[in-house]
């Protein structure tokens, strides 16, 4: 299955000379569904969480390989997942997804 979407990134970018902001940049990616999967977790909760597994494998660009680790979510069917962990398998970044990302995104920033 083929991928295109946005991976959101958490950058620290100097408003000032010594004091750093962190703000939230997308950037759009082509790549390949490379596993589908989902997992429940439910820990002490009385509704389980549902997690997706997904791996999305992207094709990197010099912005995505310099920040890989700032990678803090991705578009998957209209919702933002948290990004879990990244592989660095260049050409590719290989993205694991987890839960629904729940924290500020680019476009809720003025």
């Amino acid at each position: 299955m083929k991928y295109f979407g946005k991976v959101g990134y958490r950058l620290n970018t100097e408003t000032k000379p010594s004091v750093y902001t962190p703000e939230i940049v997308e950037k759009e990616y082509y790549g390949d569904v490379v596993r589908a999967a989902r997992r429940v977790s439910s820990g002490d909760k009385v509704n389980a969480d549902i997690e997706i597994d997904n791996q999305i494998s992207i094709i990197c660009d010099p912005f995505a390989l310099e920040h890989f680790h700032n990678m803090i979510y991705i578009w998957w069917m209209g919702t933002p997942f948290i990004v879990s962990r990244v592989e660095v398998e260049f050409p590719r970044l290989i993205l694991t997804l987890g839960g629904v990302y729940n924290g500020e995104r680019a476009s809720e920033q003025l």
